[in-house]
C-alpha cells in the first residue's frame, strides 16, 4: 500500500506529533525519500546532509519549510579522500572492490574512479543544528557504520533507523550487514524488516531478459529498518513513543507494532489510543 493510501496516524488518534528527521546522504538518487508524505503533511523536520554541490542545490530549490540541508559529510571528522565514480552513485569514501566487480555485469563501468578528492568530515554529534533525532536515514555508500561510531549521543535519543546494508563487499574493507548489525544491537536496536526488500544481481554471465541490472538469486544489498527493541518499549517516554508509532505507521505500516506501542502508552497515561487505533477494545495486558 502506498504511503498516501495510508491514513496519517496524526488523523486516526486526533494528535500533533512532529517527528526530527536526519538524512545523512540525501540526495534523492533513487526515487523519493521514505518519509515524504511524513513531510508533506508538516508532520516532520527534516536536517539532511550532501555534499555533493549540484545535488545540494536541487534539494534547497526544491526544499519546504521544514527542510534544512548542509553542505558537510557526515562521518568520524577526520579529513578523508573520496572516490568520485562513473555513476555518482557509486562514489564513496571507500575503494570500489574491483575484485568483485568481475563476476558481476556493469559495475567496473559504474564504479570507475573519474577523480578523487580530499573531504573534511564532521560527526553527526558535532552537528550543532541536529538536537533531538527521532528517525534516521543513512545511504552513503559504505561508511554507515562510521557514522554510527561517532553519533554515540545522537543515538541515544533515536528510534528508527534506514540504512543501506551490504551483504557482499562492494568496496575494500567495507563493513557489511553482520558488523552493522551488531553494533546497532549492542546500542539497543533490533533489525525489523528490509524496506521493501533486498536487492538481488545475476551473476555472470547470465543477464535476465536483456537486462544486466535485472536480479537473479544473489542478494547484494538492501535498506534495512532498525528500530528500538519491543521488549524495551518501557524505556521510552511518552512523546518517543507516540514519535516512534507515526514512524513506523506512516512510512512503513508496521501495524503490529505500532499497536504495541500504542499500547504501552496507554497503560501508562491511561489514553486510548490502542482502541481508536484499531477500532475495538483492545485489552492492555
Amino acid at each position: 500500500m502506498s504511503q498516501s493510501a495510508i491514513r496519517p496516524l496524526s488523523k486516526i488518534l486526533g494528535i500533533d506529533v512532529i517527528v526530527n528527521i536526519v538524512d545523512v546522504g540525501a540526495n534523492p538518487i533513487d526515487g523519493n525519500p521514505p518519509y515524504k508524505a511524513l513531510l508533506a503533511r508538516k508532520g516532520a523536520r527534516l536536517i539532511g546532509f550532501e555534499p555533493n554541490s549540484d545535488a545540494l542545490a536541487k534539494l534547497k530549490r526544491k526544499k519546504g519549510p521544514n527542510e534544512t540541508y548542509l553542505p558537510h559529510a557526515v562521518g568520524d571528522g577526520q579529513t578523508h579522500t573520496l572516490n568520485l565514480c562513473q555513476a555518482s552513485g557509486m562514489s564513496s569514501l571507500l575503494t570500489p572492490n574491483q575484485a568483485l566487480y568481475k563476476y558481476f555485469h556493469g559495475f567496473s563501468d559504474w564504479a570507475r574512479i573519474v577523480r578523487t578528492e580530499q573531504v573534511k568530515t564532521i560527526r553527526l554529534d558535532d552537528v550543532p543544528q541536529v538536537k533531538r533525532l527521532d528517525f534516521l536515514k543513512i545511504d552513503i555508500q559504505g561508511g554507515e557504520l562510521m557514522v554510527f561510531q561517532n553519533a554515540p549521543n545522537r543515538l541515544k535519543d533515536c528510534l528508527v533507523i534506514q540504512t543501506e546494508v551490504e551483504f557482499l563487499p562492494l568496496y575494500e574493507n567495507q563493513p557489511l550487514f553482520s558488523e552493522v548489525e551488531q553494533f546497532l544491537r549492542g546500542r539497543g536496536f533490533i533489525l525489523h524488516r528490509f524496506w521493501p526488500q533486498p536487492f538481488t544481481r545475476a551473476l555472470k554471465p547470465m543477464v535476465v531478459e536483456g537486462n544486466i541490472a535485472r536480479g537473479l538469486s544473489q542478494v547484494v544489498d538492501a535498506d534495512a529498518i532498525f528500530m528500538r527493541d519491543f521488549m524495551a518499549f518501557d524505556q521510552l517516554d511518552a512523546g518517543q513513543l507516540l514519535r516512534m508509532a507515526t514512524i513506523l505507521h506512516d512510512v512503513y505500516q508496521s501495524l503490529d507494532v505500532v499497536l504495541r506501542l500504542l499500547i504501552e502508552h496507554d497503560r501508562r497515561l491511561g489514553t486510548r489510543y490502542a482502541s481508536t487505533y484499531m477500532g475495538q477494545d483492545v485489552p492492555l495486558e
